[in-house]
């Protein structure tokens, strides 16, 4: 069961590698031919037409696929006119899978995507404009966090309604903790108190944070503590790679820096940091809100959860967020559009069921509501949203940050030092989001 979360969830981040494969093939997709039905629904509100048969995408893997499942059968048992039918695949053959379906007329009506993914599928016309289910249902930014609600927009248009979002968060161990004289109860939160328990952790023979080279999560952990340092990965028109500046490049040396002190073994394996927080070998882990269901299946853990601690000048946090949106046809079925409006924003009604998957709901009310707050955990990394770095909606931008882990990489595994790799990744990223631009014709 490890084994298959670990692998969920190497795609639950940033879409790596996948904006070529998506750019190779989308071409072919562009809109459909005339309808066969003409639409009895209103935007998302009901749908009172005859019954239509969907096929749902995803790649809930994990334990937030039973969940998801559950809310589907829920909702086919409550809408007797409208049938979810559910496909899984693991996210990296999923985001890979899908163009050649929609090519081919084989894909699904309904997708979930991330929502650094969304800019791509848009640009490709693979996935169909839903302003109006916004407009039907009087949904606005105010119903969302601003960061979620403006990431489903693509040329100003809206192609995603936004579920939720799954940020880094801070795990402890509290045995280790204790082991080392510190106070198991009261988590690092500053950069002071975080370099002050690394350094009585180190006292009692335990190397306190290790840190990955691997995108999960110490890419992920730089790319937090970059935003922290008050650096960004481009430029505000996304036309240049600045995850060289000064600010990242301190942060970058501050986490190599952590190696060469002996807070973390120089070579760390692929998930190597989180087991090693599991087992007591370590006592301080950034890592996804998705391990809050797994450290929860041992009674006997003594992990806690908070907030990112503050290492540079102000809070940020990695985080992502998914996204339904619906899958242009080769002869759209306008009955079938309007049943899936209905399923989208009758689950996004009833996130807070899928909170508990591990995931903070995208719905301002559901977030802000008693029951919410009441779930482990998962309610302790909802403030993050309000400081939570998103990935910008651009095309082909899978490939551009792949660049930006490779580069991280190479300055924790020594290969070249921390100013030398990220300058060398931002020139390459700065090539490809030229190349982008001209291949997606933005």
């Amino acid at each position: 069961m490890m084994h298959n979360e670990m692998s969920r969830r190497r795609l639950l981040g940033l879409g790596v590698g996948l904006g070529a494969a998506a750019s190779l093939t989308l071409a072919g997709c562009g809109g459909g031919s005339a309808s066969k039905s003409t639409a009895t629904g209103n935007g998302g509100k009901d749908y009172t037409g005859p019954k239509v048969s969907l096929n749902l995408w995803n790649g809930f893997t994990g334990g937030d696929g039973d969940i998801f499942k559950k809310l589907v059968e829920q909702f086919n048992a409550e809408h007797q006119n409208i049938a979810i039918a559910v496909n899984t695949y693991r996210w990296d053959d999923y985001y890979s899978k899908l163009p050649g379906a929609v090519s081919s007329g084989s894909g699904p009506d309904i997708a979930v995507m991330h929502m650094d993914q969304l800019a791509t599928f848009a640009a490709r016309g693979v996935i169909t404009e839903l302003d109006d289910v916004a407009k039907a249902l009087e949904l606005s930014e105010g119903d969302f966090a601003p960061t979620v609600w403006k990431g489903g927009l693509y040329n100003n248009k809206r192609y995603g309604i936004p579920l939720d979002m799954h940020p880094l968060g801070f795990y402890y161990n509290k045995a280790v903790m204790q082991k080392a004289g510190l106070d198991p109860n009261k988590p690092p939160t500053t950069r002071d108190e975080f370099t002050a328990a690394l350094t009585e952790l180190k006292k009692s023979g335990v190397q306190g944070f290790w840190i990955s080279p691997f995108q999960f999560t110490g890419g992920m952990t730089f790319y937090s503590l970059l935003h922290q340092w008050g650096g960004t990965l481009f430029d505000a028109e996304v036309t240049k790679a600045t995850f060289n500046s000064d600010p990242a490049v301190e942060a970058c040396t501050w986490l190599v820096d952590l190696i060469k002190q002996g807070h973390s073994p120089s070579n760390v394996g692929q998930d190597g940091d989180y087991l090693a927080l599991k087992s007591g070998k370590n006592a301080f882990n950034f890592n996804g809100i998705w391990q809050i269901n797994d450290i929860a299946k041992d009674p006997n853990a003594q992990i806690g959860v908070a907030e990112l601690p503050q290492i540079g000048s102000q809070k940020a946090a990695w985080a992502n967020s998914h996204n339904f949106t619906i899958v242009k046809q080769r002869s759209a079925d306008n009955n079938k559009i309007s049943g899936a409006k209905v399923f989208i924003n009758w689950l996004s009604e009833h996130s807070l069921d899928w909170a508990k998957g591990g995931q903070v709901p995208a719905r301002k009310e559901v977030r802000e509501g008693a029951e919410f707050k009441a779930i482990p955990n998962v309610a302790t990394l909802a403030p993050e949203l309000d400081y939570a770095a998103f990935p910008p909606a651009v095309p082909g931008l899978g490939e551009v940050v792949t660049t930006f882990y490779t580069s991280f990489n190479e300055a924790v595994l020594g290969k070249k030092s921390p100013k030398q790799a990220l300058d060398d990744g931002a020139a390459k990223a700065t090539k490809q989001l030229e190349d982008n631009r001209k291949k997606y014709g933005s």
